[in-house]
Parts: C-alpha cells; sequence; structure tokens
C-alpha cells in the first residue's frame, strides 16, 4: 500500500498545482483563446488527476479496469459500484469527462468562456468532495493508518 500512497499523494499534489494555476488564469482579466486554453488545460489535467487516483486505487484492490471504448465512463461507474465515490460525485465528474472528451477532440479556439468558467467555478468544490470520500473509502476499509493521504 506504499506505493499506492506514494503515487496517489504525487497526484495530489499534481491536482493541487493545477488548482492554483486554473485559479491565477481565471482571475486574469483577458480572456483571449490563449486565456481560455490554459482554463480548459487546466481543468483536463485535474480531471486527469481524479481518473488516475480512480485507476490506482482499483488496480490497488485487483479490480479489473474497463477496457471497452467507453472505459473513461466505466471507470466512474465502477468506482461507484465498489463505493469509492458516491453516485452523486459521479454524476458531477460526468460533466468534466464530457469537457474531457471534448478538448482531447476540440481545437482551443472553439473553448466557449461560459460554460468554462462554470466548469472552472464548481472545480476546486470537486475536487474537495473527490477527496474526502476518497480518504472516506480508505479508512471504511480500514486502510487509512497505511494510506495517509491529506
Amino acid at each position: 500500500m506504499g506505493s499506492l500512497s506514494k503515487q496517489i499523494l504525487a497526484e495530489i499534489e499534481n491536482v493541487e498545482t493545477a488548482l492554483i494555476n486554473l485559479e491565477k488564469a481565471v482571475e486574469r482579466d483577458e480572456r483571449s483563446v490563449v486565456e481560455l486554453a490554459a482554463i480548459g488545460t487546466f481543468i483536463h489535467n485535474i480531471y486527469n488527476g481524479i481518473e488516475s487516483i480512480l485507476k490506482q486505487t482499483l488496480i490497488a484492490k485487483n479490480i479489473k479496469m474497463p477496457k471497452s471504448n467507453t472505459w473513461h465512463r466505466d471507470l466512474l461507474n465502477i468506482a461507484v459500484s465498489f463505493e469509492i465515490i458516491s453516485k452523486d460525485l459521479s454524476d458531477k465528474l460526468y460533466e468534466y469527462l464530457t469537457f474531457r472528451h471534448f478538448f482531447i477532440h476540440a481545437y482551443g479556439f472553439m473553448l466557449d468562456e461560459a460554460p468554462l468558467e462554470e466548469l472552472a467555478e464548481n472545480i476546486p468544490e470537486i475536487w474537495s468532495q473527490f477527496i474526502s470520500e476518497i480518504e472516506q473509502h480508505f479508512s471504511d476499509a480500514n486502510e487509512k493508518a497505511s494510506m495517509p493521504l491529506l
């Protein structure tokens, strides 16, 4: 579990750095395509960090990772079914999964400011809920002592 703990702590650190940079990008007065692309990148980075933590958790618990074309959505469903995260959180994360798909397959100049701002505004609270649920999951599994997240 020590290796898992180190991997998750590294992901947490990276996501928290992305959150700080997201906040700086959102606070900028100018909103050219460059600023919007930066905001999109940080939102994408944060969601990728969440997925990485979920994947590492499933692998550590010997739960098979989905291999379908819809594995990103399947990952959320599996995390809910094994009570790693709540259905409520999964529903919130699905919005970021949808954005991730768009971001990967679109061009930066196609980003729309209003929905991007809403995603940016909500993600710190969602991240906080995610960390709380992950900690609770490991606590419930009597693993928190070997898995200090924060």
